[in-house]
């Protein structure tokens, strides 16, 4: 069973920036996804950025594209999401999952299959 945490949410004010972490408690699997997903309130979770293990590809959704980062650290345990430039939208808490052994690495930026869900990390950007 993967354990991932979360953790780096804050409050901001917009144009900020914020980097999140989440830890994960596994080694052994070269090939997955890593993906940030939040989920603002009263709405739906949604998949923000996407990182393939195998070829190091990302993905991201329009509305974070240019201004978020996903990234993997060197001893592959850990994946960040740096956010800059902050907006009032991006309120939100925010969770990472993961895909394991996907069928092909562009799986990864469905943003569907992921699992083993953090308990996530709040992030709220005023104006």
């Amino acid at each position: 069973q993967v354990r991932l945490v979360e953790s780096g949410g804050d409050s901001v004010q917009a144009g900020g920036s914020l980097r999140l972490s989440c830890a994960a408690s596994w080694y052994a699997y070269t090939r997955k996804c890593m993906g940030w997903f939040r989920q603002p309130p009263g709405k739906e979770r949604e998949g923000v950025a996407a990182f393939f293990s195998g070829t190091g590809s990302t993905w991201y959704s329009d509305s974070v594209k240019g201004r978020f980062t996903i990234s993997q650290d060197n001893n592959k345990k850990t994946v960040y999401l740096q956010m800059n430039s902050l907006k009032p939208e991006d309120t939100a808490m925010y969770y990472c999952g993961v895909l394991v052994d996907p069928r092909i690495g562009s799986q990864c930026g469905t943003f569907r299959g992921y699992a083993n869900w953090g308990q996530g990390t709040q992030v709220t950007v005023s104006s």
